[in-house]
């Protein structure tokens, strides 16, 4: 598939942070779950939530594109045209990992079994996912649904200082305090940067803990 072609089956380009060493895929994040109602939260992870300003704010286009790419998330040649983008991307850093969602989140079951499809279709490519649908992910493994090995589920604390999820293989807390579970992101060390860190891929990492920003 040309990677023009993909582009327009996805709704758009692969988004581009200056933290991340790869592109990623994002959604509106005014369109999460459960992200949108802890949004509402003081206190949560997702409160003042960072997707919903700076250049996600500043620059209609870019919530355009965004809510473009949830338009056709259920395009039938969606998959194939994401392996399309991750297969170029990787080859273009030539580094085998790829980030979803730097905004937004899982929308549905079926949004799930598409993202499980493209990381089958790739399985030299390190996927990761970070997310506050931890039920959602459960009625996906309950339904019979396998996650598979190159795709890293990091479920997300519902509170900043709050423990990880019981029920999850991975997961990530947020941290104001000294108190650090597992392991602490270096970003805020490193000008929001992950450098050389590849944590978030590891699956030796059960759980990854962000400083607050």
């Amino acid at each position: 598939m040309l990677k023009i072609q993909a582009k327009e089956i996805i709704g758009g380009d692969l988004s581009a942070t200056t933290k991340m060493p790869c592109k990623s895929f994002n959604l509106p994040a005014w369109e999460c779950k459960t992200g949108s109602k802890l949004s509402k939260v003081k206190g949560s992870s997702c409160y003042d939530c960072y997707a919903k300003k700076g250049n996600y704010t500043r620059f209609p286009s870019v919530k355009k594109a965004q809510y473009k790419r949830l338009g056709q998330l259920f395009n039938p040649a969606w998959v194939d045209a994401m392996v399309s983008l991750i297969e170029s991307e990787v080859k273009r850093i030539n580094e085998p990992i790829f980030r979803w969602h730097d905004a937004g989140d899982i929308q549905s079951i079926n949004h799930l079994k598409n993202i499980v499809s493209v990381a089958n279709k790739t399985p030299g490519v390190k996927h990761w996912i970070p997310t506050q649908e931890n039920k959602m992910v459960n009625d996906f493994i309950k339904a019979g649904g396998v996650v598979p090995d190159n795709l890293i589920i990091r479920v997300s604390a519902s509170m900043v200082n709050g423990k990880p999820p019981k029920n999850a293989k991975y997961t990530s807390t947020v941290h104001t305090t000294k108190k650090v579970i597992g392991y602490e992101c270096p970003a805020y060390k490193q000008d929001a940067q992950c450098l050389e860190c590849r944590a978030c891929w590891d699956t030796k990492i059960k759980n990854v803990s962000y400083k607050q920003h």
